[in-house]
C-alpha cells in the first residue's frame, strides 16, 4: 500500500470524466481499484443484488460507499465536505451524489428531493440512514426521509451490513481523513459486507414497520466479525 496506489487509480480514470465519461460507470471503476489499493479485503456474504435499484446500509468509516460503489454503479448521499476532497471532489459532484450539511435543515430538505429525483428517474442509490459512523457495535438513530421515500414510491430495497474485525476501519469523532489514510497503510483490513433480504413495501402496512425492518436488518449480530 502507498500514496501511489491510492492515487493512481483516481489519475488514470481523470481524462474519462474531462472527456464527458459517464460518471457514475467511472466512480465505479475507480471504486474497485481504490478497494485493494487501500489494503481492504473485501468479503461479501450472500447475494447483493444489482436489480434491486436501492441498497441500505450501516455506516462505519467513509471507507463504506466506496467498498459498496465497487460492487455496482450508484449514486448516494454524502456530507458536504466530500465535495472539497482533492482530485474525487469535483467528479463526486457529477457521479450522482447528493451533498447535505446535516446540521441544517434546509440542505437535509434539498438533499432528500434530490434523492427521491433520482430514485424516481430509476438510478441505482446507496443510502446510509444512519447520517454518520459508528464504532459498529450499535446503530445510530435513522433519518428517515430516505426510507420513507422508497415506501411512497413503492420501490424494494436491500439491506447491506458492514462489519470489520479490525479497530481501526471505523472512522469516528473529529479524526481527519488523511491520518486515518496513514493507518488504512500500515494495517490490513479486513471488511466484511452481508447482505440480508430484500425488503418490500407492500409487506409492510405504513413507513414505521418498514422502517423498523431496516433496523432489525442492519443492526449488529454477534456472529458478525469484530
Amino acid at each position: 500500500m502507498s500514496w501511489t496506489g491510492v492515487l493512481w487509480p483516481t489519475f488514470a480514470l481523470l481524462p474519462r470524466l474531462a472527456a464527458g465519461a459517464e460518471p457514475q460507470s467511472g466512480m465505479h471503476r475507480w471504486a474497485r481499484r481504490l478497494v485493494p489499493a487501500l489494503g481492504v479485503e473485501l468479503e461479501v456474504i450472500g447475494h447483493p443484488r444489482p436489480d434491486i435499484q436501492l441498497w441500505v446500509s450501516n455506516h462505519l468509516s467513509w471507507v463504506d460507499p466506496v467498498l459498496l460503489m465497487s460492487l455496482r454503479p450508484m449514486g448516494t448521499i454524502a456530507k458536504g465536505e466530500v465535495a472539497c476532497y482533492p482530485l474525487i471532489g469535483r467528479w463526486a459532484q457529477k457521479s450522482g451524489i447528493h451533498f447535505v450539511d446535516r446540521a441544517d435543515a434546509t440542505s437535509r430538505a434539498a438533499a432528500l428531493a434530490s434523492f427521491t429525483a433520482s430514485l424516481h428517474g430509476g438510478r441505482d442509490m446507496l443510502l446510509f440512514p444512519e447520517g454518520t459512523t459508528t464504532r459498529g457495535d450499535r446503530l445510530a438513530g435513522f433519518y428517515e426521509g430516505g426510507l420513507r421515500a422508497a415506501f411512497d414510491l413503492g420501490l424494494p430495497a436491500q439491506p447491506l451490513r458492514i462489519s470489520s474485525p479490525a479497530p481501526h476501519y471505523p472512522w469516528t469523532g473529529n479524526e481527519t481523513l488523511l491520518p486515518h489514510l496513514r493507518t488504512l497503510f500500515g494495517n490490513h483490513t479486513h471488511v466484511t459486507v452481508t447482505a440480508e433480504e430484500t425488503l418490500y413495501p407492500a409487506d409492510f402496512c405504513d413507513p414505521a414497520s418498514w422502517i423498523a425492518a431496516f433496523r432489525a436488518a442492519l443492526v449488529p449480530r454477534s456472529t458478525d466479525v469484530r
